[in-house]
């Protein structure tokens, strides 16, 4: 089994956390933990979360997206999400969060 990571870049006001792995119950800690840490990191107006590398996600990670995405609206800022392949797509798909999260195709299309 694949084990999950991540690498966070920052590119002026967008912070970037490229997934790999599975994201699931036994990882979401991790996750937590860093969106946690961008969050109090002052000047970023803009997380993106590139799905690409993962190749899992159960219903602990959709969680956890779900609720930085609300944090991030609480405080007027965005999270985008770089679309990732067709099994991690299927969740938000069949959950019909594409409808209500906003995605890209690639890292270059995230915008301020």
């Amino acid at each position: 089994m694949p084990r999950f990571g991540f690498d966070t870049a920052r590119e002026g006001r967008i912070a970037f956390v490229a997934l790999r792995g599975e994201l699931d119950v036994h990882a979401v800690a991790g996750l937590e933990a860093e969106l946690g840490r961008l969050e109090c990191e002052a000047g970023i107006d803009v997380v993106a979360l590139d799905l690409r590398d993962l190749l899992f996600l159960d219903s602990s990670g959709l969680r956890a997206i779900l609720f930085f995405r609300e944090l991030r609206r609480d405080y007027e800022r965005r999270l985008v999400l770089v679309r990732g392949p067709q099994a991690v797509m299927r969740v938000f798909e069949i959950t019909h969060l594409t409808e209500r999260l906003e995605f890209v195709e690639a890292p270059e299309h995230v915008q301020i």
